[in-house]
């Protein structure tokens, strides 16, 4: 098990990293989070799962499962998450107090825990957040309590490069009971910068003070091109191509999907939070949304709908995707109060009304005939992922440039220089980098394989047998 002093210690990263390693070494692997908090969601056969355990999966080289995620909430505001159970949407849980919504998730994810275990010769298991949350551990079900249950090496993960990591492992440590102390079999200080031979003598007092080895010292490492589970990545300015803006608006969802956006040399691309930011841009992204309705609000009182406006009207690329796509049109109707309606920025004609229940599909998708700057990837093939409560349906035309489908099942659009589609996971496709940049993305499988030649040069490989010995 891998958990970390803090969020964003690199939990995910290194899980992904131990679960192809392993795969690599001949064991048959899975990944496993008891419950995720993250907008960044794959679809899966029964429904969906966090992005971190889907590239999990993939690393480990096994097909993804509901029971590698069995819980995700999915935030709606600062106080409310929608609760995913197994692949699928359930708000008889939203909306139960935390305490008791624990107790009654726990079965399930244990069973699901039991049936990859028996499955499996190694689970790589992820925690969440910090193990040492005094406040929440009565309510554990995803950190040491999973432990625990599947008797795990547990490795604890802090993030050097913030400051205080001697701190936070020695503190998250003492904080533990102590049956759950036992199970750390060692500490992993992770985003050094430096020389590592400047650490002594704190790691030898800190096993001094704990008993517990630190068993690898990772550099910091910012290309190793493994998407973010949650944050933006950091965009770069500059540079001789295109400049790309994707507008970060507060419930933004699914970003992962522009990890790849990142790779591409001399791309220029940021994250626009104000109108100043699309200004320039040769092509800006709508990415999607968690909340459209208030994600509309907030593009309205940033003066960014102005903006957009102004980027559609200058013929300049845009495109919409899912929850983006839906903020283009006149309406969304919310009939059944899947998340609020509201009225769209009317770029596009066409309307939008939120269905009960939620489609799932993951598989492949081929272009038809496009125009204008889009026409390269007319007749391009590539593999994507559609999770989506809307329906979206062409209005009468008022003039203007036409709605042209280019995608089948009513889920991609083209108007003028604008693309709009329900379907996410298109840069990921190395037929669409190229059609669209000239240039191929590093492909997954060189991704995974190189996050298991880090965790190899870092901990060793009698080590990391250790582990699972």
């Amino acid at each position: 098990m891998v958990c970390g002093t803090t969020s964003g210690a690199g939990k995910s990263l290194l899980a992904t990293a131990l679960a192809r390693w392993y795969a690599r070494a001949g064991f048959k692997v899975a990944p496993f989070k008891a419950q995720n908090m993250s907008n960044n969601a794959r679809v899966v056969d029964g429904g969906e799962i966090g992005s971190a355990q889907y590239f999990q999966a993939l690393a480990a080289g096994c097909e993804p499962d509901v029971r590698m995620n069995p819980v995700l909430l999915k935030p709606e505001t600062e106080m409310r998450s929608q609760v995913i159970l197994l692949g699928r949407r359930d708000d008889a849980l939203a909306a139960m107090p935390w305490q008791a919504r624990s107790s009654l998730l726990w079965p399930t994810i244990q069973a699901c825990l039991d049936a990859l275990i028996d499955g499996n010769e190694v689970i790589v298991i992820e925690g969440a957040g910090s193990p040492a949350e005094i406040n929440l551990q009565a309510t554990d079900i995803v950190n040491m309590r999973v432990a625990a249950h599947a008797a795990a090496a547990t490795l604890l993960v802090a993030d050097i490069d913030r400051g205080g990591a001697f701190a936070h492992l020695y503190g998250t440590h003492q904080l533990l009971p102590p049956e759950h102390r036992a199970l750390i079999r060692g500490f992993v200080l992770n985003k050094f910068r430096g020389d590592a031979g400047l650490l002594e003598p704190g790691p030898r007092l800190l096993e001094s003070l704990t008993g517990v080895p630190t068993l690898a010292v990772l550099p910091m490492w910012r290309g190793h091109g493994l998407p973010e589970e949650d944050g933006v990545f950091d965009a770069r300015g500059g540079g001789h191509g295109p400049a790309v803006a994707i507008v970060a608006y507060p419930q933004i969802s699914n970003l992962d999907e522009f990890t790849p956006l990142g790779r591409v040399p001399g791309l220029g691309l940021r994250w626009a939070r104000d109108a100043g930011a699309v200004a320039g841009a040769d092509l800006l992204i709508l990415p999607g949304s968690k909340q459209v309705a208030a994600d509309l609000a907030w593009l309205r009182r940033t003066g960014i709908d102005v903006a957009i406006a102004a980027h559609v009207e200058a013929g300049k690329r845009l495109l919409a995707i899912c929850g983006g796509l839906q903020m283009l049109g006149a309406e969304v109707a919310d009939p059944h109060g899947v998340e609020g309606a509201a009225h769209g920025l009317g770029l596009l004609p066409y309307s939008t009304e939120f269905a009960a229940t939620k489609r799932y599909r993951r598989g492949h998708y081929r272009f038809g005939p496009l125009e204008g700057a889009w026409a390269p990837l007319g007749g391009v093939d590539f593999c994507g992922y559609e999770i989506r409560h809307g329906g979206t349906k062409p209005l009468a035309p008022r003039g203007g440039s036409p709605l042209a489908a280019v995608l089948d099942e009513d889920c991609g659009w083209q108007c003028g220089a604008t693309l709009a589609l329900y379907v996410h996971g298109l840069f990921e496709s190395a037929a669409v980098m190229r059609a669209l940049f000239g240039h191929d993305t590093p492909a997954l499988e060189d991704t995974l394989n190189g996050l298991a030649d880090f965790v190899d040069a870092g901990f060793g490989r009698a080590t990391l047998l250790s582990l699972v010995a």
